[in-house]
């Protein structure tokens, strides 16, 4: 369901949430060129050790990412559903991440302040959401319209 603000003034109310979207695609770019060139077993970082083949299967799924986040800031209240997808997959990654660093012995902490960058995507994502007047459904069921083969 759409919120009932006049669009005008939820395209103002809507722009910080579109500007954080974008610039979480961009943390995403970065990732997934880290993953395609540094990380990954010989490579500079390669603790914790990764196949390449499998760094750059993380990267690609990056990539896809990063694509869907540059495309729906520049309509994010039509696309809200998409960050909601984000807020769940980041919140997951977060969650396991920082399990494995404090629950699994030897695994190390090399990627924790991704955890921190990526938790901080989640509370902007809410904050700005919460502020534009997105409700949860806008953001985690997406609004199914109806439309006949003629139009």
């Amino acid at each position: 369901m759409t919120p009932s603000i006049p669009v005008s003034k939820q395209n103002n109310k809507l722009k910080p949430l579109a500007f954080t979207f974008f610039a979480s695609g961009i943390w995403d770019l970065i990732a997934a060129l880290l993953y395609f060139f540094v990380i990954g077993t010989g490579r500079p970082i390669d603790e914790p050790a990764i196949d390449p083949f499998f760094a750059i299967f993380l990267g690609s799924f990056f990539l896809c990412f990063a694509y869907l986040q540059f495309l729906s800031a520049f309509n994010v209240q039509r696309y809200a559903f998409n960050i909601g997808c984000l807020i769940l997959g980041r919140g997951f990654y977060v969650v396991q991440l920082y399990a494995f660093m404090f629950f699994s012995a030897g695994f190390p902490p090399t990627f924790w302040f991704t955890g921190i960058i990526d938790g901080s995507f989640i509370v902007l994502y809410l904050y700005f959401a919460r502020a534009a007047g997105l409700s949860a459904r806008d953001l985690f069921l997406p609004k199914i319209t109806k439309k006949t083969i003629n139009g």
